[in-house]
Protein backbone atom coordinates (compact mmCIF):
# COMPACT_ATOMS: atom_id res chain seq x y z
CA UNK A 1 0.00 0.00 0.00
CA UNK A 2 1.44 3.31 -1.10
CA UNK A 3 1.98 6.16 1.79
CA UNK A 4 0.39 9.31 1.40
CA UNK A 5 2.46 12.21 1.48
CA UNK A 6 0.00 14.92 1.81
CA UNK A 7 -3.39 15.76 1.96
CA UNK A 8 -5.37 18.76 0.76
CA UNK A 9 -9.05 19.88 1.44
CA UNK A 10 -10.73 21.91 -0.37
CA UNK A 11 -14.41 23.36 0.76
CA UNK A 12 -16.82 25.15 -2.38
CA UNK A 13 -20.08 26.60 -2.06
CA UNK A 14 -22.17 24.54 -4.64
CA UNK A 15 -22.50 26.83 -7.01
CA UNK A 16 -21.31 27.10 -11.11
CA UNK A 17 -18.94 30.00 -10.40
CA UNK A 18 -16.51 27.53 -8.10
CA UNK A 19 -16.38 24.68 -10.42
CA UNK A 20 -13.40 26.13 -11.73
CA UNK A 21 -11.80 26.21 -8.34
CA UNK A 22 -11.30 22.61 -8.14
CA UNK A 23 -10.09 22.32 -11.40
CA UNK A 24 -7.52 25.00 -11.27
CA UNK A 25 -6.15 23.40 -7.68
CA UNK A 26 -5.83 20.49 -8.91
CA UNK A 27 -3.54 21.54 -11.98
CA UNK A 28 -1.14 22.92 -9.45
CA UNK A 29 -1.35 19.53 -7.31
CA UNK A 30 -0.56 17.43 -10.51
CA UNK A 31 1.81 18.87 -11.93
CA UNK A 32 3.75 19.34 -8.55
CA UNK A 33 3.15 15.65 -8.42
CA UNK A 34 4.69 14.55 -11.59
CA UNK A 35 1.61 13.94 -14.14
CA UNK A 36 2.03 14.58 -17.70
CA UNK A 37 0.60 17.20 -19.64
CA UNK A 38 -1.71 14.88 -20.74
CA UNK A 39 -2.75 12.85 -17.63
CA UNK A 40 -3.53 16.04 -16.38
CA UNK A 41 -5.78 17.37 -18.79
CA UNK A 42 -8.23 14.07 -17.93
CA UNK A 43 -7.83 14.92 -14.52
CA UNK A 44 -9.35 18.21 -14.69
CA UNK A 45 -12.25 16.81 -17.38
CA UNK A 46 -13.16 14.00 -14.22
CA UNK A 47 -13.01 16.45 -11.18
CA UNK A 48 -15.15 19.03 -13.07
CA UNK A 49 -17.21 16.90 -14.13
CA UNK A 50 -18.08 15.03 -10.56
CA UNK A 51 -17.88 18.91 -9.09
CA UNK A 52 -20.66 19.68 -11.68
CA UNK A 53 -22.55 16.87 -10.92
CA UNK A 54 -22.74 17.34 -6.79
CA UNK A 55 -23.79 21.20 -8.29
CA UNK A 56 -26.94 20.07 -10.24
CA UNK A 57 -27.87 17.03 -9.07
CA UNK A 58 -27.17 17.22 -4.75
CA UNK A 59 -28.19 20.24 -3.97
CA UNK A 60 -30.32 21.22 -7.26
CA UNK A 61 -29.88 25.03 -7.42
CA UNK A 62 -29.83 25.13 -3.58
CA UNK A 63 -27.54 28.34 -2.04
CA UNK A 64 -26.36 26.58 1.45
CA UNK A 65 -24.32 23.36 -0.09
CA UNK A 66 -21.14 22.35 0.15
CA UNK A 67 -18.81 20.46 -1.82
CA UNK A 68 -15.93 19.11 -0.39
CA UNK A 69 -12.47 18.50 -2.51
CA UNK A 70 -10.13 16.50 -1.42
CA UNK A 71 -6.79 15.49 -3.30
CA UNK A 72 -4.93 13.16 -1.71
CA UNK A 73 -1.27 12.71 -3.08
CA UNK A 74 0.72 9.28 -2.91
CA UNK A 75 4.11 8.66 -3.99
CA UNK A 76 2.95 6.81 -7.18
CA UNK A 77 -1.01 8.40 -7.61
CA UNK A 78 -3.65 10.69 -6.53
CA UNK A 79 -6.72 10.37 -5.37
CA UNK A 80 -9.20 13.01 -5.40
CA UNK A 81 -12.46 12.89 -3.41
CA UNK A 82 -15.56 14.93 -4.41
CA UNK A 83 -18.17 15.19 -1.63
CA UNK A 84 -21.63 16.53 -1.04
CA UNK A 85 -24.13 15.73 1.96
CA UNK A 86 -26.87 17.27 -0.80
CA UNK A 87 -29.57 14.17 -2.35
CA UNK A 88 -28.10 10.90 -2.79
CA UNK A 89 -29.34 9.06 -6.33
CA UNK A 90 -29.08 5.57 -7.00
CA UNK A 91 -26.48 4.80 -9.97
CA UNK A 92 -28.29 1.20 -10.93
CA UNK A 93 -32.02 3.35 -11.23
CA UNK A 94 -29.91 6.21 -12.92
CA UNK A 95 -29.06 3.80 -15.62
CA UNK A 96 -32.08 2.36 -16.37
CA UNK A 97 -33.51 5.33 -16.91
CA UNK A 98 -30.51 6.51 -19.16
CA UNK A 99 -30.35 3.48 -21.21
CA UNK A 100 -27.49 2.00 -22.67
CA UNK A 101 -25.26 3.64 -25.44
CA UNK A 102 -24.20 1.40 -28.66
CA UNK A 103 -21.45 1.55 -30.77
CA UNK A 104 -23.24 2.08 -33.21
CA UNK A 105 -25.70 4.69 -32.35
CA UNK A 106 -25.84 8.13 -34.09
CA UNK A 107 -24.47 10.58 -32.57
CA UNK A 108 -27.15 12.98 -33.21
CA UNK A 109 -29.58 11.08 -31.86
CA UNK A 110 -27.81 10.26 -28.62
CA UNK A 111 -29.84 11.48 -25.32
CA UNK A 112 -28.48 14.37 -23.66
CA UNK A 113 -27.15 14.18 -19.89
CA UNK A 114 -25.82 11.21 -17.63
CA UNK A 115 -22.64 10.65 -19.75
CA UNK A 116 -20.59 12.39 -16.80
CA UNK A 117 -19.60 9.41 -14.49
CA UNK A 118 -19.24 7.42 -17.72
CA UNK A 119 -16.57 10.45 -18.57
CA UNK A 120 -15.00 9.99 -15.22
CA UNK A 121 -14.92 6.01 -15.14
CA UNK A 122 -12.89 6.23 -18.68
CA UNK A 123 -10.66 9.05 -17.89
CA UNK A 124 -9.63 8.03 -14.42
CA UNK A 125 -7.84 4.69 -13.87
CA UNK A 126 -10.26 3.79 -10.78
CA UNK A 127 -13.61 5.37 -9.57
CA UNK A 128 -15.58 4.42 -6.12
CA UNK A 129 -19.11 5.75 -5.58
CA UNK A 130 -20.12 5.75 -1.83
CA UNK A 131 -22.93 7.06 -0.12
CA UNK A 132 -23.30 7.77 3.17
CA UNK A 133 -25.48 11.26 3.91
CA UNK A 134 -24.81 12.41 0.16
CA UNK A 135 -22.35 11.05 -2.41
CA UNK A 136 -18.56 11.27 -2.56
CA UNK A 137 -16.82 10.40 -5.81
CA UNK A 138 -13.39 9.19 -5.19
CA UNK A 139 -11.07 8.89 -8.33
CA UNK A 140 -7.65 7.36 -8.98
CA UNK A 141 -5.68 8.54 -11.05
CA UNK A 142 -1.80 6.82 -11.24
CA UNK A 143 1.38 9.07 -12.02
CA UNK A 144 2.87 6.32 -14.53
CA UNK A 145 0.80 4.44 -16.26
CA UNK A 146 2.09 1.29 -16.41
CA UNK A 147 1.30 0.89 -12.83
CA UNK A 148 -1.88 0.22 -13.94
CA UNK A 149 -1.07 -2.17 -16.27
CA UNK A 150 0.93 -4.12 -13.32
CA UNK A 151 -2.25 -3.98 -10.83
CA UNK A 152 -4.54 -5.12 -13.29
CA UNK A 153 -2.00 -8.15 -13.79
CA UNK A 154 -1.92 -8.66 -10.01
CA UNK A 155 -5.42 -8.52 -9.99
CA UNK A 156 -6.03 -11.04 -12.75
CA UNK A 157 -3.69 -13.72 -12.34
Amino acid sequence: MATMHDKITLQLPAKPEYVSLGRLSLSGIASRAGFSYEAIEDLKIAVSEAITNSVKHAFKGEEDGEITVEYLIYEDKLEVRVSDNGTSFDLETRKQEIGPYDVGEDAEMMRIGGLGLFLIETLMDDVKLYYDEGVSVVMTKYINEKQVEENAKSIST
